[in-house]
């Protein structure tokens, strides 16, 4: 077993105390429109979030910081890329909580000049970017990086629409064994997309995200 393993599934357990649980990030306001009612219907959302927002956004900043761009130049590309005010508020707040804990468990010198940008207001502390300091210390590659990240934010979503559409238990492990090959095949699209690409994400899932703050009652933050 390499060093990293057991400390990248504590970094992506669900368990991971950084308000995951609070956020749907957009998917109450389809449930809400009533486009998401089921099993499929959510799975249809989420294979358009990982295949989108999470490739195209946050996977990317992944892979830009270990290939070597500056973390705070990510950091401000993030705040400026995630228009929508309460998908950003959710990406800082689980990022910040994200380089607490890290700080704990698995400190190093980078993830302590990030923080020490997000304390002294020069970043925000976006999760993915929190994320990909930790995993790249621990010496994780790139590709087991990328793959974990995103899962965890299919569990952590997957788990959260069990409690709001409702789904049974049993339909969310079909839905996570469904989503394994959409995270697959998102880290082979992220390896081949340009600086360009960053930020290409669907406009409907960015209106979603916008309309939330506005809904007449919701269970998530975002």
């Amino acid at each position: 077993m390499s060093d990293y393993q057991l400390a990248l599934q504590q970094l992506t357990d669900s368990a991971l105390p950084t308000g995951a649980f609070s956020h749907s990030l957009g998917f109450e306001t389809y449930i809400e429109r009533g486009l998401v009612h089921d099993e499929a219907s959510f799975g249809v959302w989420l294979s358009a979030f990982v295949g989108q927002q999470l490739s195209y956004s946050d996977g990317l900043a992944i892979r830009f910081l270990y290939e070597g761009v500056p973390v705070a130049g990510l950091d401000s590309l993030l705040t400026a890329q995630l228009l929508p005010r309460q998908l950003r508020e959710a990406s800082i707040k689980m990022g910040t909580r994200l380089l607490e804990i890290g700080l704990e468990v698995f400190p190093s010198p980078e993830l302590a000049a990030y923080r020490e940008l997000v304390t002294t207001g020069r970043a925000a502390g976006h999760q993915p970017l929190a994320f990909a300091v930790v995993a790249r210390s621990l010496g994780v590659p790139l590709t087991e990086a990328l793959a974990a990240y995103l899962f965890a934010a299919v569990t952590s979503l997957t788990q959260n629409a069990v409690r709001a559409i409702p789904l049974g238990q049993n339909a969310g492990q079909r839905l996570l064994r469904k989503a394994a090959d959409d995270v697959a095949a998102a880290v082979g699209r992220i390896a081949r997309l340009a600086p360009d690409d960053f930020g290409a994400v669907s406009p409907g899932l960015e209106i979603s995200q916008m309309r939330h703050e506005h809904q007449r009652a919701r269970m998530f933050m975002s």
